[in-house]
């Protein structure tokens, strides 16, 4: 039979360090918010454990945003959304969970997590189960040695259990202590119900400290990491950009590892939303975003930023592109230089080149806009040739409208077309010219008006430097 376990991550927090108004659960980090990473943890950890989940998120601080985030994102399990009224420790707010969620008292198990530990994965929480299970313990708590333990619970060990004594609480000896605390425990659900109704307030900080759970006589032991990097919380600008850096080295080392070629993975962005094929190369200073796809072969140069794009085989984005919700087929190349706004498609080898902006746009094989354009709103035909400096005017104030070009045809340099305007297949469009009006197949369309060349009045118009001196 499959055994339940209930999962509380403390969520509640203020977070004032933080310098920013949005709760800090919700704060940001690699296209995630940091109680993501927890719930995600310990999703993945559950299903590798055969065990039946269930959350119960104890939120506090803008509880409806924080709320809202997670029934949007985490649609997988059941999740409740336990309040803790006043921020008294770590106790109250397990209190609070089990208080809030009518079925915790029913699992066998109970996991504490924090939201602000994104570094955490399943395999620390795996490694921390096993260590419960296979000494029959009735609770676990992850530790770690660091080489500055201030602000840390101490370890102190006993023959049988262990305790953990705070910062205030400690003595010199223990806060001479290298072994700490990582906020991270597994307890079997009747024991700890049993040991939070006997926890309260009497310490140096005047708060229910959940560590007190621990008594040296009992039951328990603590799991010690060899690396204090996946406890890692986030309670200050310098500690996220911690995180986001090394969680940015195991998405790249990861990548790596499976023969993407990332040239300086110190300083390539990549998300771990990201798919990315065996044999694509990432230059540095890239930064590759959400559901973005590359596949085998492709090159993406310095400086780009790929935003949930589809990228197939053999496609060069070259340096300093911007691509957002765009589709490039094999065989391509783009930039530098260029944008493609959401809803561009590029069909295989087509050429987009410096300078180009694509929005909303279906362009179908081997068409080639080299520099300097603007195509919006438009279907452009197989084997099209458009030059430099062409735009669709698509937008008349108030709607945008459509310009279709037919395959096989060539638009000249400079020209503009007022939408919505249709030119057929095998067509020829002028250099300077603008087009209103529909050009049928194989038709020649020329606008622009007649060249006037008056001889030796040039001079009428020099003014300065250019002016032709006048001999003596």
């Amino acid at each position: 039979m499959t055994d339940k376990i209930g999962v509380a991550i403390l969520a509640a927090g203020l977070g004032k360090r933080m310098g920013v108004e949005i709760a800090k659960p919700l704060i940001p980090l690699m296209g995630a918010k940091l109680v993501d990473y927890s719930i995600d943890a310990a999703s993945s950890f559950a299903s590798s454990a055969n065990l039946e989940v269930q959350f119960g998120i104890v939120v506090g601080h803008q509880k409806e945003a924080v709320e809202t985030h997670v029934k949007a994102k985490h649609t997988a399990h059941k999740t409740s959304f336990p309040v803790q009224k006043e921020q008294k420790g770590t106790a109250d707010a397990l209190r609070s969970y089990f208080d809030g969620c009518d079925w915790a008292k029913e699992t066998k198990y109970t996991m504490v997590l924090c939201a602000d530990t994104p570094l955490i994965t399943s395999k620390e929480l795996e490694e921390l189960w096993s260590e419960l299970k296979n000494k029959n313990l009735s609770a676990v708590a992850a530790s770690f040695e660091t080489k500055n333990p201030y602000g840390y619970g101490r370890i102190v060990r006993a023959e049988k259990g262990f305790a953990i004594i705070e910062e205030k609480d400690a003595t010199d000896a223990q806060r001479k202590i290298t072994e700490v605390n990582s906020g991270l425990y597994i307890f079997e659900t009747e024991l700890i119900l049993n040991r939070l109704k006997n926890i309260d307030s009497n310490n140096n900080s005047g708060e229910f400290y959940l560590t007190d759970a621990f008594e040296p006589s009992g039951n328990v032991s603590p799991v010690c990491f060899s690396s204090e990097i996946p406890f890692l919380g986030v309670n200050s600008p310098v500690q996220l950009s911690t995180a986001l850096h090394q969680l940015k080295l195991r998405t790249n080392e990861e990548h790596q590892a499976r023969g993407v070629l990332i040239l300086d993975r110190a300083h390539t962005y990549i998300e771990p939303s990201v798919s990315l094929d065996a044999g694509v190369t990432i230059y540095p200073n890239t930064f590759l975003h959400g559901n973005t796809e590359i596949k085998a072969g492709s090159l993406i140069e310095p400086g780009c930023i790929l935003k949930d794009s589809k990228i197939s085989s053999q496609v060069t984005i070259k340096a300093y592109s911007y691509l957002e919700n765009a589709e490039v087929q094999s065989q391509c190349a783009v930039g530098p230089y260029a944008r493609l706004r959401p809803g561009t498609k590029l069909g295989e080898q087509c050429k987009v080149g410096n300078f180009v902006e694509i929005k909303k746009a279906d362009l179908d094989k081997k068409v080639s806009v080299s520099h300097l354009s603007y195509v919006g709103d438009a279907e452009i035909g197989e084997n099209v040739n458009i030059g430099c400096g062409f735009i669709t005017c698509n937008y008349d104030g108030e709607s945008k409208h459509l310009t279709k070009i037919g395959k096989n045809s060539f638009i000249g340099s400079d020209t503009q077309m007022i939408a919505p305007v249709e030119v057929g297949e095998s067509a020829f469009v002028a250099s300077g010219s603008t087009i209103n009006q529909d050009v049928p197949s194989q038709g020649f369309a020329l606008s622009r008006a007649r060249q006037v060349t008056k001889e030796k009045m040039a001079s009428r118009f020099l003014k300065g430097k250019w002016a032709i001196e006048k001999k003596s």
